[in-house]
């Protein structure tokens, strides 16, 4: 799919799209061959991929927070990016995740684990030469849901 500038969900012929409506997704392909809106996006649809998403997790400096540090560091090798904001980072890779959660703590310290459902506005900007494959996050996951 497709995202307007306030990462409203898109079909590729610019009507308003649906994370919970099939009908309404495109193919990789032909979103990236669209030129509606301002980006893609992708839709957590409950087959295996879930999404970690790190909100506000970089110092003043550029660095990770050590609470984020500790995220990216157990999900090991699978897909990250620099958020569009690019003042936090998605996580994606393989768990089971049936019902998303917002895990807020001290500190600032603020994660929402997805898997079903949900839109993510994708950037494609890799974290800190990440690969492009996904891996099992599903021990993380656990962890953070707990």
């Amino acid at each position: 799919m497709r995202h307007s500038a306030t990462k409203v969900p898109l079909t590729t012929a610019g009507k308003a799209a649906s994370s919970t409506n099939p009908r309404t997704w495109s193919t990789y392909d032909e979103a990236s061959s669209s030129t509606v809106g301002v980006g893609l996006g992708f839709v957590l649809s409950g087959d295996g991929i879930v999404c970690l998403d790190l909100d506000h997790c970089f110092d003043g400096e550029g660095a990770l927070l050590p609470w984020a540090e500790g995220i990216v560091r157990a999900a090991g090798a699978t897909y990250t990016e620099v958020s569009a904001s690019g003042e936090g980072l998605h996580v994606f890779g393989y768990a089971d995740v049936r019902q998303g959660r917002r895990i807020r703590r001290e500190g600032g310290y603020a994660v929402e684990v997805y898997g079903d459902g949900r839109f993510i506005a994708i950037t494609g900007r890799r974290y800190n030469g990440a690969p492009s494959t996904l891996t099992d996050i599903s021990t993380v996951t656990a962890a953070l849901t707990a």
